[in-house]
């Protein structure tokens, strides 16, 4: 296994962050604990669901020092709370005392209801076209106004950037770094003319991490949770993560999808170019934030197959077959 050219010489900055100090946070805002806490599965920010005296169960999120900016954390929230407030099924942060993004003992933290709930049936048609109409409704509102704060979802931000810190870094063993460099720039050549081929998209406010995952369906619907991946980017980042399967099985999804969706937003067909590059720089994006993250301990113990040889070997076959991909028709004619 490889490692990165130099080895943390300090704690991470979660280590303090234990149970006594979720609680006094919490109190901080007036929340005072009954001793209940359960760590969420979550690794980019820690999150505690917390047993409240006299009061309901809720959702504390610890946001990851240096991630995000103050000002892009309340952009999250901004959106958030705009959608709860035209009943959009989302889960928005408390607000307390005035604010929904905390401070305490040098960690950011905001407060959320708990709100349960089942992974979506995504093969069923209605399933698909119910979650389609919400994600209609979230892009009618993305669309109003930009994000000021927050990055936009690009070849350089989610591509470049990530190829060259693997790079840089010495993430991959050397013997395969050839083979590496020369697959990942073909992946962005193919990146970059999948959006020559869509043209000039429309950028909005988008979930940026919607897949089945953080899609959570109760008898009343579904609802959607972590916004923290908001950002600006095309309406089809959105979508294609609820596609899997074969060709044919991707188009009947994306067609119910659509069903709902188009109810409430126009969809752009040119930006079926972009499925696949879209594929593409989250392959790319999900092994750099891996390595970008290898400092903190949870990590190593939770992907333990990461930075091994297989690994990248893997990773450049995964990449090979983008390429081919990226050179394929659409979904469906555009």
């Amino acid at each position: 296994m490889t490692q990165p050219t130099t080895a943390p010489s300090h704690p991470h900055p979660f280590s303090a962050l234990d149970p006594d100090r979720v609680l006094d946070a919490l109190a901080s805002v007036g929340l005072f604990g009954d001793g209940r806490l359960l760590a969420l599965n979550s690794y980019e920010n820690r999150v505690y669901q917390v047993g409240i005296e006299d009061g309901k169960p809720v959702v504390a999120k610890f946001y990851r020092p240096g991630r995000w900016s103050d000002a892009a954390i309340l952009e999250e929230h901004a959106f958030m709370t705009e959608l709860h407030e035209r009943e959009i099924p989302v889960v928005p942060a408390q607000v307390l005392a005035g604010r929904t993004l905390h401070e305490f003992d040098g960690y950011r933290f905001a407060v959320f209801d708990r709100h349960g709930g089942r992974a979506p049936e995504l093969d069923r048609p209605e399933v698909l076209e119910w979650t389609g109409r919400f994600i209609g409704r979230i892009h009618a509102v993305g669309a109003a106004r930009p994000f000021a704060h927050r990055p936009a979802l690009d070849v350089g931000t989610f591509g470049v950037e990530s190829r060259d810190y693997l790079l840089a870094e010495k993430f991959i063993p050397p013997e395969l770094v050839g083979a590496y460099r020369s697959v990942a720039d073909q992946a962005l050549d193919g990146v970059s003319r999948c959006y020559d081929r869509a043209g000039d998209v429309t950028l909005l406010r988008l979930h940026g991490d919607c897949h089945g995952g953080n899609v959570l369906w109760t008898d009343a619907g579904p609802h959607f949770v972590d916004f923290d991946d908001a950002r600006m980017g095309p309406a089809v980042q959105d979508l294609w993560m609820m596609l899997s399967g074969e060709r044919g099985d991707m188009v009947r999804q994306l067609s119910d999808i659509l069903t709902g969706y188009e109810d409430f937003q126009e969809f752009e067909p040119r930006q079926l170019y972009l499925v696949e590059a879209l594929r593409t720089l989250r392959l790319l994006h999900y092994a750099a934030w891996l390595a970008r993250r290898w400092d903190d301990p949870a990590f190593p113990a939770a992907f333990p197959w990461f930075n091994t040889q297989r690994y990248w070997q893997d990773r450049i076959l995964e990449l090979r077959e983008q390429v081919a991909l990226m050179d394929e028709p659409p979904l469906w004619p555009v």
